[in-house]
This record gives C-alpha cells, structure tokens and sequence, in this order.
C-alpha cells in the first residue's frame, strides 16, 4: 500500500509544480521522461527478463498482451486512413490504448480479488508481455509514426539506437541462454525498479491538464472504450476456446486485459511527440474509469 500512496503522491506533486511560476516545467518533464526511458526500463529488463524461461504454457497469458496491442495498431492504423487523422493522433491510440497497466494497477487488483494464486499469472502478463511491448512494438510505433516524410531511412537506426530496446535485445538473448543477472546488480536495479510508478505518476501531473472539452473528445473515448471494453471483449471471446472459463489463469488474463491504459505507454508516446495531452488524459484519467469498468468485468467473470 505505501508504494501506491508514494506513487499517488508523485501524481500531486507533478500538478502542483506545473503551473507553478518559475518552476521549469517543461525542462522538468524532458528529464523526467529521459530518467524512465533510458534508466528506468533497461535496469527492469535487466531485473526481469532474463527470469523469463520460454516454456510453451506460459504463451497463453503472455500472446493476450501482444494480441490486444496487435489489434490495436490494426485498428487505429486502419481507423486513421479512412479518418485522415494525422499520424500523431494514430500513434498515440495505438500505442496508449494497445497497452494495459498490467503492473502498477493489475498487481494490487489482482492480488486483491484472486489472492496469491493470481500473481504469477499477472507477472507473466506484465514482464512477457505488456514490458516486453513497451519496450520494443511501442517504439516501432513510435518511430514509424513520428517521422517526417523523407526520412524513412532513419527509422530502423532510431530504434536500435533507442536504450529500452537494445537493453531488451540484450537480456532477451540472456533469458534464451539461460545467462542470470549478476546477483550483485539485484539490489540497484530493484531500487531503480521502485521509481518507475511515482516518477511516471509526476511526469503525468507535469502535463495533465483537464478541461469539458477533454471529456467530450471523441478520441479520447475511442482510446477508452477499446482498452476497457473492446479488449478484454476479444481477449474474452477468443481466449475461452483455449482456457477453462471457470480457470484462474483465464480470469486473471481477461482481467489484466481489462486495465486502464499503460502509464509507460504513454510516456513513450510522449516523447515521440504523439498527441502528448490526449496520452497524459487516456493514462491520467483511465484509472479511475478502469476502477467502474473492472468491477464489472469481475462480476461477469465470475
């Protein structure tokens, strides 16, 4: 409970500087964003995935991530040509409504409703699938969608050459090869690992500004409604042919399908400069929607 109220903290600390005169909120925000980018999400690669032991009954939980990403980027791109919106609109829902906060609010929820035996379950869904993603389809996605014509060419070196991805890269190669995190880097990285849920909540408070017009946005429902009820829809429909419905392990994906977007996710749609205000929305006031709808999904789960 104290990480979530430190965490909570974060969030009102990021509101109150933000318009504070003097306060350098914009210098505060890049570095804030840099912090997670490029510490934060190599040291939790460098944590967790090389754990990840590639077993074919772990990829049920784990592909519910990738597939409502996946679905997502289809959905979005497909809703973006026919609409002309413009690319940064497309890449924020693709990324900030294709990624559930699986973590920061899926490990408590979880724990909460089905005790300890849903953990491992939750786990597998957040490090093999929503981390994974985030570090590596998210800032493909980014990439591609926040390029400016003639500069294609530049697109595979801005990935490689961005941190979260060639850490992922590097550990994913250590998890095949069975190779451990030294033992000795375990307590820092784990000590970075505890920043990354108040840091984001402050650099969400440094850029959520909330107006009607916020609220009436068609977009930003649209984000919505697929991450807290069109997701967990499919992910329902599509994963009860393969998984008991009475089974803990389909309750707990439906579930985590069923969370509010991703606050790292939209954090990298930010610093891509993908409709940063619509990002810091769909993540700032998801949570508290996802509170309603995930009560629902409980209940109709059984």
């Amino acid at each position: 409970m104290i990480p979530v109220i430190i965490a909570v903290l974060g969030l009102f600390l990021g509101l109150f500087l933000q318009n504070r005169d003097g306060f350098p909120t914009e210098k505060a925000t890049k570095w804030t964003n840099f912090y997670l980018l490029n510490i934060v999400l190599p040291a939790l690669a460098l944590l967790y995935i090389p754990q990840i032991k590639a077993e074919w009954s772990l990829l049920i939980p784990i592909s519910a991530a990738w597939f409502t990403f996946i679905t997502s980027w289809i959905i979005f791109g497909i809703l973006g040509k026919l609409l002309h919106w413009d690319r940064g609109l497309t890449g924020c829902l693709i990324i900030v409504a294709g990624l559930a906060n699986t973590s920061f609010l899926g490990f408590p929820i979880v724990e909460g409703l089905y005790g300890k035996e849903g953990m491992p379950i939750a786990l597998l869904m957040d490090q093999g699938g929503s981390f994974l993603l985030v570090s590596s389809l998210s800032i493909i996605v980014g990439s591609l969608y926040s390029h400016k014509s003639g500069k294609l060419s530049r697109i595979p070196l801005k990935i490689i050459s961005f941190p979260p991805f060639g850490f992922l890269m590097g550990t994913l190669v250590m998890s095949i090869l069975e190779i451990p995190t030294p033992e000795m880097l375990m307590p820092l990285l784990k000590l970075i690992g505890r920043t990354m849920a108040p840091m984001a909540l402050f650099a969400i408070g440094l850029k959520f500004s909330l107006d009607f017009d916020s609220l009436k946005s068609r977009y930003f429902w649209m984000g919505m409604g697929y991450r807290l009820i069109l997701a967990p829809i499919l992910v329902w429909l599509i994963y009860r042919n393969f998984l008991p419905q009475d089974s803990l392990t389909f309750k707990v994906t439906v579930l985590e399908s069923a969370m509010a977007p991703m606050i790292t996710g939209s954090i990298v749609a930010i610093s891509f400069d993908l409709r940063p205000k619509l990002a810091t929305l769909l993540a700032g006031l998801g949570i508290p929607i996802a509170g309603l709808s995930l009560l629902v999904w409980y209940y109709l789960l059984g």
